[in-house]
């Protein structure tokens, strides 16, 4: 995944192997750290500039959250083992609080940007769970 660092805020190069539910025909985007927001980042699409999401990175948000990713999927996205791959969830803020996705998670091959959102057929993770504080 190529990064491009300006003025402390690292942004890095997605390329999805199809495109991510609801977003069609879109398939770069650009995943931007948010500054002084540990894990959370925007998502915006390279070919529409007013299609953005933001996303958690699960590993600082979710440490429990442990999703199986089929090996079709792992393959598609060049992955060798669970240390080759980023885990994103897309957040919906709301009146009463912010929710994320863990039914389709955006999975990132780390070192390529090769991305895909997966949905996660037979696995008993909600659409929206609610997003408590994080454990320090």
């Amino acid at each position: 995944m190529s990064a491009v660092s300006t003025a402390g805020t690292v942004t890095a190069a997605l390329s999805f192997v199809s495109p991510p539910p609801g977003l069609d025909p879109l398939t770069e985007f650009s995943l931007t750290e948010i500054p002084g927001a540990d894990g959370l980042f925007s998502l915006q699409s390279a070919e529409d500039q007013r299609t953005r999401l933001f996303v958690l990175d699960a590993s600082v948000y979710l440490p429990d959250y442990s999703p199986v990713i089929s090996d079709e999927h792992a393959a598609a996205l060049d992955l060798t083992g669970p240390d080759d791959a980023l885990l994103l969830v897309v957040t919906n803020p709301g009146e009463d609080g912010t929710t994320v996705n863990l039914m389709a998670p955006i999975v990132v091959n780390a070192a390529t940007g090769r991305s895909a959102q997966i949905i996660l057929d037979g696995q008993d993770w909600p659409l929206r769970a609610e997003l408590g504080a994080r454990s320090a």
